[in-house]
C-alpha cells in the first residue's frame, strides 16, 4: 500500500496456494466491499477510475498524518486467510498482518523514532500467528513428524529428533527466504513427500537403529526449511524489520511443532503400555506410507489427480 500525498494505492497479489485454492476468491469487487481506509479519522472514498488486478485507489481530503485501514475480507474468506500488508510513504515503511483477529491497522507517517520501533515490533508479531498457522495447516509437515516419532524410543532420543530437524529447517528457511539459497519449489515439494513415505516406510522395515533416527530427521528438516520458506517468499518480508519478521515465522512455526509433538508423544507412550501397539503403529505406517507416495505421485506428475493433497 504506498502512500503519496492524499493518495492511497492498494495493491493485493494473491500467493500461489491462494491463487489455486477452491474457497472464494478475491475479486475487485471484494475490495470495494470489504477494505476501508481513514486519514486522521475521516474516511478516504475510493475512486471510480478502473485498475488493472486487484488494485483501488483511495483519495483523502489531504495528506493523512495518520492513516487507518480495516480489512474486513475474513468475512468472506475465512479464517484461514492472512494478508501480510506492507504500507510505504515518503521518509518509512511499516508492514502488518491482516487477519480475522486482526483487521485494523493504524500507521503513524510522522512518527517519532521510538513509536517506529513500538510500530515495527507489532508488526513483526503478525509473522508469528502466521507461522503457527502454517505449521498447523502444512499437514505434510506434521505427518512428517508423526512418522519419524512413530519409530519409538526413549525421551532422550525423541529430543534429540526433534531438535535436529528444528535446527536444519531453521537453516534453510532463513537462507531460502532471504535469497541465499534457491531451489525449485517443485522439486522441493516432491522431496517433502518423498520425506514422509521413506519414513514411514523405514517404520515398517527398520534399517537403522532409532538412537541414529536424528540423522535422517536433520537430513530431511533441510528440505523442510525450504518448503516453510514458500509463504514468505510468496508475500515477501518486509525491509524494515526483516529480521524480527523472519524470527517471529520461524518461533510461530517452532511453537506450533511442539504444541503438536507434546499432544502426540503422551498418546504413543501410553500406546505403548497396551498390547496394540505394534499393530496401530504397523498400520499407522501403512497409512503415512499411502499419503507420502500419493502426495509424491501428484507433485511429480501434477496432471495426476489423487485423493491426497496438501498444500506446502
Amino acid at each position: 500500500m504506498a502512500i503519496r500525498d492524499n493518495v492511497v494505492l492498494y495493491q493485493l497479489t494473491p500467493t500461489a496456494v491462494a491463487a489455486a485454492s477452491t474457497e472464494p476468491t478475491l475479486t475487485a469487487t471484494l475490495l470495494q466491499e470489504k477494505l476501508h481506509v481513514f486519514a486522521d479519522g475521516k474516511a478516504c472514498p475510493a475512486t471510480a477510475d478502473p485498475l488493472p488486478g486487484l488494485q483501488r485507489r483511495f483519495l483523502c481530503d489531504t495528506a493523512p498524518r495518520t492513516l487507518t485501514v480495516q480489512d474486513d475480507m475474513a468475512d468472506t474468506l475465512g479464517t484461514p486467510h492472512h494478508i501480510i500488508a506492507l504500507f510505504t510513504w515518503d521518509g518509512g515503511s511499516q508492514s502488518f498482518s491482516f487477519a480475522s483477529n486482526s483487521r485494523t491497522a493504524t500507521v503513524n507517517l510522522q512518527a517519532a523514532p521510538q513509536a517506529s520501533t513500538q510500530n515495527t515490533l507489532h508488526s513483526a508479531s503478525g509473522f508469528f500467528k502466521l507461522g503457527v498457522w502454517h505449521i498447523a495447516t502444512g499437514y505434510d509437515h506434521l505427518l512428517f513428524l508423526l512418522a519419524l516419532i512413530l519409530g519409538g524410543g526413549n525421551v532422550r532420543q525423541l529430543v534429540k529428533i526433534v531438535t535436529a530437524f528444528t535446527l536444519a529447517h531453521s537453516l534453510t528457511l532463513g537462507a531460502a527466504a532471504l535469497d541465499l539459497i534457491r531451489f525449485a519449489p517443485t522439486v522441493v515439494e516432491a522431496l517433502i513427500a518423498l520425506s514422509i513415505a521413506y519414513v514411514a516406510f523405514e517404520n515398517l522395515f527398520p534399517r537403522f537403529a532409532i538412537s541414529r533416527r536424528w540423522t535422517i530427521s536433520l537430513l530431511f528438516g533441510l528440505v523442510h526449511g525450504f518448503g516453510f520458506s514458500s509463504v514468505l517468499k510468496e508475500i515477501g518480508l518486509p525491509q524494515d524489520n526483516l529480521v524480527l519478521a523472519l524470527l517471529n515465522f520461524n518461533l510461530g512455526v517452532e511453537a506450533g511443532q511442539l504444541v503438536a509433538v507434546a499432544l502426540v508423544v503422551p498418546a504413543l507412550i501410553a500406546l505403548k503400555q497396551t498390547r496394540w501397539h505394534a499393530r496401530i503403529v504397523t498400520a499407522s505406517s501403512v497409512a503415512v506410507l499411502v499419503v507420502g507416495v500419493g502426495l509424491f505421485v501428484e507433485r511429480v506428475a501434477p496432471g495426476v489427480r489423487l485423493p491426497v493433497a496438501c498444500p506446502v
